[in-house]
């Protein structure tokens, strides 16, 4: 365990370094600055020379990049440039709070459902239900998440006033956006525990733990769930990837002030530093997410060992 664990770990500190390379180095090749181009030219030369020494922006790229990486070691994003000089570290502690709610409350929900539709589809397998089931997964991957906000915004929001339309507020409004965010999560997770729990019931351990006068519930929760639950924690690396992409355009449609609208904000202004800290932020817990994803392995099945997850 700790071996594979400290391999992990070393393997999360390389990715992070190519990530940091590659964004450092992409953000040096954008068009366009982050600061009114025509104000500096209005500057003398040495008031200009003394404004880009503020940001250290007067060095070579080199330089710049081995400060960078020195501060992040420090565990310094650097100053944004945008954000009236604030550090890219205060930003995201100010905005994750917004986000991990609203993405913690998406994947409740998404899997919840997904789970109860999924095991209802396979245990009604070509009823009514089934279909339903089938029908709400085909719109989930279909339709878009925002389009499925704005629609929740006019119908719920706009006509029945249930929630706020937007704005964060608390829990009430984050009702909406979380709803809009859990739709992929329904549909995927849905799918896959229907044709997992479709091919564990066929199995013939199932068979005889029927044969042995479990009842159908016992054999369900003890025996098809579990064996089918393992290929459905697969997909809760693409689900974490739907959530932090999906929550870019959710969070300006509902304007929530969380990372994906500081994101989004950032690239309007090519605030370099704080795209370059969001996207270490988003890298590292998606990374850390497939690290969880590899241990629930063990947990789900016991006879899946830590030393087979190596490769």
């Amino acid at each position: 365990m700790g071996k594979f664990i400290g391999i992990k770990i070393l393997n999360i500190i390389i990715t992070l370094w190519i990530i940091a390379t590659i964004t450092f180095f992409l953000m040096k090749l954008l068009p366009g600055s982050p600061f009114n181009e025509e104000k500096l030219s209005s500057l003398t030369d040495e008031a200009r020379m003394e404004f880009l020494a503020k940001y250290e922006l007067d060095k070579p790229v080199y330089v710049q990049y081995g400060k960078y990486l020195v501060n992040l070691v420090k565990g310094d994003l650097g100053i944004s440039y945008y954000y009236k000089g604030q550090s890219v570290n205060e930003l995201l502690s100010s905005r994750i709070i917004p986000s991990a709610f609203l993405g913690a409350q998406a994947i409740i929900l998404g899997l919840s459902i997904g789970l109860i539709l999924g095991m209802i589809a396979a245990l009604k397998h070509n009823s009514v239900w089934d279909y339903v089931t089938m029908f709400i997964a085909v719109i989930g991957v279909s339709v878009p998440n925002f389009v499925f906000a704005a629609l929740l915004q006019y119908v719920v929001a706009l006509k029945w006033g249930l929630f706020p339309v937007a704005f964060w507020e608390g829990y009430d409004s984050s009702i909406l956006p979380s709803i809009a965010l859990s739709l992929m999560i329904i549909a995927l997770v849905s799918r896959f525990t229907r044709t997992e729990m479709l091919d564990v019931l066929q199995q013939d351990y199932i068979l005889t733990a029927k044969s042995k006068g479990l009842s159908q519930w016992a054999v369900i929760i003890k025996h098809a769930v579990r064996n089918a639950m393992i290929p459905v924690i697969t997909i809760l690396g693409p689900v974490a990837v739907s959530i932090l992409t999906g929550s870019l355009v959710i969070e300006n449609i509902f304007s929530i002030p969380g990372i994906g609208s500081l994101f989004v904000d950032s690239i309007k202004f090519n605030d370099y530093t704080t795209i370059m800290g969001v996207t270490l932020f988003y890298s590292a817990f998606f990374i850390l997410t497939m690290l969880v994803i590899d241990l629930l392995y063990s947990v789900i099945d016991p006879r899946i060992r830590i030393s087979g997850l190596k490769g």
